[in-house]
């Protein structure tokens, strides 16, 4: 039987809504300041494609969700190409196979950065390397909401 898709459920679920720390007083945060719930030991659901953006990248999102959870306890973060020095991303909930996309691309990331992108499995906070959506002011922590 097919997993229904409820946005309102999935976003709420999920919520990953990103939002931008504007001017960060005292200490950066660190990945333990933003510990995920619990970490899913579950199989990996199918992606759901439950808009165009997803159903255009399915081959993508399948690969990916395939794989075992590495973001925020639950999420598969998914990341490829999308031009020169430049990647999109969604996370893809392994339990539900929800998939929520980064509302940015990354780009231009220092030639020293090994990683543009970092998360941890157990840690919902996400440091982005680069500046989003090809604009040239950087924040890069965002720390994804409960």
């Amino acid at each position: 039987m097919a997993q229904q898709y409820r946005p309102a459920a999935g976003a709420a679920a999920l919520a990953l809504v990103l939002a931008a720390l504007p001017g960060l007083a005292g200490a950066a945060p660190r990945f333990g300041d933003y510990p995920a719930a619990a970490i899913y030991q579950g199989p990996s659901a199918r992606p759901l494609l439950a808009n165009a953006q997803s159903r255009n990248y399915a081959t993508r999102l399948r690969a990916a969700a395939s794989g075992k959870p590495d973001f925020a306890g639950r999420y598969v973060l998914a990341t490829w190409g999308c031009g020169a020095s430049c990647t999109m991303s969604a996370a893809i909930d392994a339990r539900t196979g929800a998939v929520t996309w980064l509302p940015f691309t990354v780009c231009c990331w220092d030639a020293d950065v090994e990683d543009h992108l970092e998360y941890k499995l157990d840690s919902r906070l996400l440091i982005v390397h680069g500046a989003r959506n090809e604009q040239r002011r950087r924040n890069p922590l965002l720390p994804v909401q409960r």
